[in-house]
């Protein structure tokens, strides 16, 4: 069974209702994210308000959370606070998209139906950093060596190719 915010949705219904929808989505199971961020973790939850303007249908979406990416310098988990708000303009065909108003994006819905799944995807391929890193500071720094482990080995060094020198002028 489907999740409720993967269900794809009547647009023009909505925005000639003004509904408001509430989601909460864990961000593994965003299928469009999972191909492009393995890994992905974390939640978002926020809420979708759809009006027409100028005879288009508008999704008005507000979305807070936490994006648990992995660092591509330690290679360790990495919290990315998520707090956005974005404007689209939904439209069912490409055609439709030049009757978009200027200060809205359009973002195509096929059949005049989408899903919120994919309005949070969408908004967090364009948010989400492609190189996700720590920032400078003590996050990146290797971890403390296991008490008892020292930086150096004891006892005598062995160089395999210590004597390599000699052995090439013969």
């Amino acid at each position: 069974m489907p999740s409720p915010w993967s269900r794809p949705l009547e647009i023009d219904r909505l925005a000639d209702g003004e509904a408001d929808i509430d989601f909460a989505v864990p961000l593994a199971e965003l299928a469009g994210l999972r191909s492009v961020r393995p890994g992905l973790g974390g939640l978002v939850s926020g809420r979708v308000h759809f009006a027409r303007e100028r005879g288009v249908a508008v999704a008005q979406m507000t979305m807070t959370g936490t994006a648990i990416l992995e660092c591509q310098r330690c290679m360790r988990p990495l919290e990315f606070a998520i707090d956005t708000q974005v404007r689209v303009g939904l439209v069912g065909s490409e055609a439709q998209a030049g009757g978009v108003p200027a200060e809205l994006e359009p973002m195509l819905a096929p059949g005049g139906r989408i899903g919120i799944d994919e309005l949070v995807t969408e908004e967090l391929l364009l948010s989400l950093p492609s190189v996700p890193l720590h920032g400078e500071g003590d996050e990146c720094l290797p971890e403390p060596a296991p008490p008892g482990a020292a930086g150096e080995p004891e006892g005598e060094t062995h160089t395999p190719f210590a004597r390599l020198g000699e052995l090439l002028k013969r």
